[in-house]
């Protein structure tokens, strides 16, 4: 079985390294990217979605992504504890239509002596923003080192 370092039981030095690369991760919105960091019978709820396996999911990233352009990404660890973390995130993107949103919320993760995450518990909510109001700006894909994290944006 594939191995995703670093493994549990998490320290808060070592779970932050985890949240980075999944947010690295979910920046690049390549869906083929992203499932590889789930067991194959991962289980998840996203708002009033719960997809269950690689194959579910990789169908929600791919609609979930076209419907939500230009999307950027920050993660931030919240608490960690034995194989799980809690992380708090906030993205920004529109719709087609050009309409801006931020999309705030809290994960739950659980992972596998692998360092495979078996669940993913999502809260989100949206809030429409205008264009100036954004403040995620850095080039689509990862977020720059220098680029401030959610508390210094003060989210």
């Amino acid at each position: 079985m594939t191995t995703r370092p670093p493994l549990p039981p998490f320290t808060p030095e070592t779970a932050a390294v985890k949240v980075r690369l999944a947010e690295d991760a979910w920046n690049s919105r390549d869906p083929d990217r992203v499932v590889q960091v789930y067991t194959p019978d991962t289980r998840w709820r996203n708002r009033a979605e719960f997809p269950v396996g690689r194959e579910q999911v990789h169908a929600f990233l791919v609609r979930k992504w076209r419907r939500e352009l230009d999307y950027r990404l920050i993660k931030e660890l919240w608490a960690c504890d034995g194989a799980r973390i809690a992380v708090r995130f906030a993205y920004e993107w529109h719709e087609d239509s050009g309409h801006w949103f931020r999309s705030y919320g809290n994960e739950n993760w659980e992972f596998n002596e692998h360092g495979l995450m078996t669940r993913r518990f999502a809260s989100i909510n949206d809030l429409p923003i205008r264009e100036s109001e954004r403040l995620m700006h850095w080039p689509l894909g990862r977020r720059p080192d220098d680029h401030p994290g959610l508390s210094e944006l003060g989210l």
